[in-house]
């Protein structure tokens, strides 16, 4: 998790704005895992024809790289466009749509050096967290992540009646400042932000946040008091797990790119 200092340092970082003009391009590498990273999300049901993944560029972390607007199932390489930290498609010759929430993206990256890699989904069972003012908190030890204070973003607070999209560079601070240092964010009536230190990590942490959200409404249906995850519990838990993260990722990766 970023410590305070770390973003503050982060917002002069990135305060500088870049050109308007695409880089000489990302690594094959990181392109090749964004398309895995879409199309492992959706096969874990994490996202459907909705939802994102984006990932700093590698060569520039004043860019990032998303699809354009397509559903993660079916994302390829060409799909991939390069942005600037304002949203601004770099690349976009052919004209292609882009997806509306893309300042979700943008305005996390300026204020967190540290992520590397970014998911909005409408997980189903992370949904009910944001509207019933239970908090989501971590159950097992795989999403020991979720062991701090999870934030729920309402866009209704600031910025009144809207269709409850991220559609501004205002709505996606808004967003990033709810965010803070968290790895992840609710959004009240619409789903959730995650936020991590490469695009394996990422995958991983919005997987286990669908799956521990499930297992809580579980718990708590039994009708027992939950014993949740301690923050030291949690930390260690989040070290032990991020030091074996290939493993996971290899097999996502081979299962979902074979379905090609």
């Amino acid at each position: 998790m970023a410590t305070s200092s770390a973003k503050k340092s982060g917002a002069k970082q990135f305060a500088k704005k870049p050109t308007a003009r695409a880089s000489n391009g990302p690594s094959k590498a990181l392109i090749d895992d964004l398309v895995a990273g879409n199309r492992v999300l959706a096969q874990y049901g994490v996202v459907d024809a909705f939802g994102h993944i984006s990932v700093r560029h590698d060569k520039d972390p004043n860019r990032y790289l998303i699809s354009c607007s397509r559903a993660p199932e079916i994302v390829k390489a060409d799909d991939i466009l390069e942005f600037d930290l304002d949203s601004n498609a770099l690349n976009n010759k052919l004209g292609r749509t882009l997806y509306t929430e893309r300042f979700i993206h943008g305005e996390i990256y300026k204020r967190r050096p540290d992520v590397m890699a970014i998911v909005h989904s409408h997980s189903p069972h992370i949904v009910p967290f944001g509207v019933a003012g239970v908090p989501l908190q971590a159950v097992y030890h795989m999403a020991g992540f979720l062991c701090c204070n999870i934030p729920v973003f309402d866009i209704r607070t600031k910025f009144g009646m809207t269709d409850l999209l991220v559609r501004n560079r205002d709505h996606g601070s808004d967003l990033a400042d709810i965010l803070g240092d968290a790895p992840v964010a609710l959004m009240r009536g619409h789903g959730n932000v995650v936020v991590g230190p490469s695009i394996p990590g990422v995958v991983y942490r919005a997987i286990y946040t669908e799956i521990n959200a499930k297992l809580q409404q579980q718990v708590r249906a039994l009708g027992g008091t939950p014993t949740y995850l301690s923050r030291e519990e949690g930390e260690k838990a989040t070290l032990t797990n991020f030091s074996a993260i290939e493993r996971p990722w290899e097999l996502w990766k081979k299962a979902a790119m074979a379905k090609r």
